[in-house]
């Protein structure tokens, strides 16, 4: 499992991308991880992957030299493990608040793999200001390997939109939230995540984030914007 390379990775400081595909395509995630992605987000929360489509592409991910790191649609025990049974590197656990459900999550991890739990990376999503209200509590669980803030439910929970219009920034609200996160993250010693645009991706650099959460949508969007251009449509 390529889990283990992804730690081993945030260990020495290195920073990590983890790519979204949008589509039920193992074809398209590999071709991503060959572009340069260094792990795939399975997105079975918005997604429509099933768990066969989970171990092909994983299988497939894992064949290009990257990670395929699953979001389950919830904290159900059984899901969890059935998705790591699956093939998955790793799990992007939503919607984490308490440091009892932190700790619900390693325990399925390392239930469902007692010889190799070691092999899959463990995200901890914090998407809510109760999640960020028992940061200190969270950071204090062993077995996460990285506390990722997620800016579009945090931004629905603090009373924004999920996300801004296409080239515009979030409220600075939800920036300075993530910001005293991140910062919080960082001072207990843990490796913190976030999601990112092109534009934003240099300054959470800078605040210390290594682990970079990246849509495929604005690439796309913006490569078809040039092409129409060209075409002066």
């Amino acid at each position: 499992m390529n889990g283990a390379k992804l730690r081993e990775r945030l260990s020495k400081g290195e920073t990590i991308t983890m790519f979204n595909p949008h589509h039920v395509s193992p074809g398209l995630s590999a071709r991503l991880v060959e572009l340069g992605a260094d792990s795939i987000f399975v997105d079975c929360e918005h997604g429509a992957w099933g768990f066969e489509d989970v171990r092909n592409a994983a299988q497939v991910i894992r064949g290009a030299g990257g990670a395929a790191i699953v979001r389950p649609d919830s904290h159900q025990r059984s899901l969890l493990i059935r998705y790591l049974n699956a093939g998955a590197d790793g799990l992007m656990v939503a919607m984490v608040d308490t440091a009892a459900q932190a700790r619900a999550v390693v325990d399925a991890v390392r239930y469902a793999c007692p010889a190799d739990h070691e092999k899959r990376l463990v995200i901890s999503m914090i998407e809510t200001l109760e999640a960020i209200g028992n940061i200190d509590e969270l950071l204090a669980v062993e077995g996460i390997d990285v506390f990722f803030i997620g800016p579009g439910d945090l931004s629905q929970n603090m009373g924004y939109p999920p996300a801004p219009p296409f080239g515009q920034s979030r409220p600075q609200a939800v920036i300075d939230k993530v910001g005293f996160t991140v910062d919080k993250i960082r001072a207990a010693g843990k490796v913190a995540g976030t999601l990112v645009t092109a534009e934003e991706l240099p300054y959470w650099l800078e605040k210390g984030v290594q682990f970079f959460y990246v849509h495929s949508d604005p690439f796309l969007r913006l490569g078809l914007n040039g092409i129409k251009k060209s075409l002066g449509r």
